[in-house]
């Protein structure tokens, strides 16, 4: 939703400078000693962040989930949900039946004694039926094309000088955003496997990521 209004309001290019400043931001934020301030950050203020995340990722996928044929979202849930209620009755069940069979293994294969993951044999299975049987839905060939192999060359897209002032509070709210969502994470990924990040380290090594990706047509990055 960020990523988006900043698009719509300054272009891609803005998006570009708006990124790299706030990878600057992040790694300032890291060298100061900041990443510890998370372990201030209450329960309730994280648990309402990831469920808010989980809410807007399940937003977007109902489209894919059910088949839609509408077009580009609208950002905002409200619109989005109004947008999935005008095409309710457009649901390709081919699309539905796919989806439930995908949800189906990674619900059930992690009860069988294996290590292989059960999101990777949902994809695979996924992928057989759809092309065995030849069912009409959207795959990431049919909705993109193909996908180029190497990295497009590194360049700066040009934006006014003027716009840089305005871009620091879009900045800012990707570097806090960023680094929270990061951090957060890592939390999650101690709590799951026993192991302690270091948090500073994590807001610098985003910061450097927020500065290289921008270069190569990328968005802003965090450690989710």
């Amino acid at each position: 939703v960020i990523v988006f209004g900043i698009v719509q309001t300054y272009g891609y290019g803005g998006l570009v400078v708006a990124t790299m400043m706030a990878g600057v931001i992040l790694v300032g934020l890291g060298l100061a000693g900041l990443g510890g301030a998370i372990k201030f950050i209450p329960h309730s203020v994280i648990t309402g962040f990831t469920s808010g995340i989980a809410v807007i990722i399940f937003s977007g996928v109902i489209r894919d989930l059910l088949g839609l044929d509408m077009g580009t979202l609208p950002a905002e849930f409200l619109e989005r949900v109004g947008a999935y209620m005008a095409h309710a009755g457009d649901v390709s069940w081919p699309a539905v039946g796919v989806g439930a069979l995908s949800l189906l293994i990674l619900l059930l294969w992690p009860k069988l004694p294996t290590r292989i993951p059960g999101p990777f044999v949902a994809i695979v299975a996924a992928t057989l039926v759809v092309q065995v049987m030849a069912l009409p839905v959207d795959t990431i060939g049919s909705r993109f094309g193909a996908i180029h192999a190497g990295l497009p060359a590194p360049a700066i897209p040009g934006i006014a000088w003027r716009d840089v002032a305005r871009l620091v509070q879009p900045a800012i709210t990707i570097a806090l955003l960023g680094g929270i969502e990061s951090l957060l994470s890592a939390v999650v990924a101690d709590g799951m496997l026993g192991t302690r990040h270091r948090p500073n380290m994590e807001l610098v090594a985003q910061g450097v990521a927020n500065l290289a990706s921008p270069l190569f047509g990328g968005i802003p990055a965090t450690g989710a």
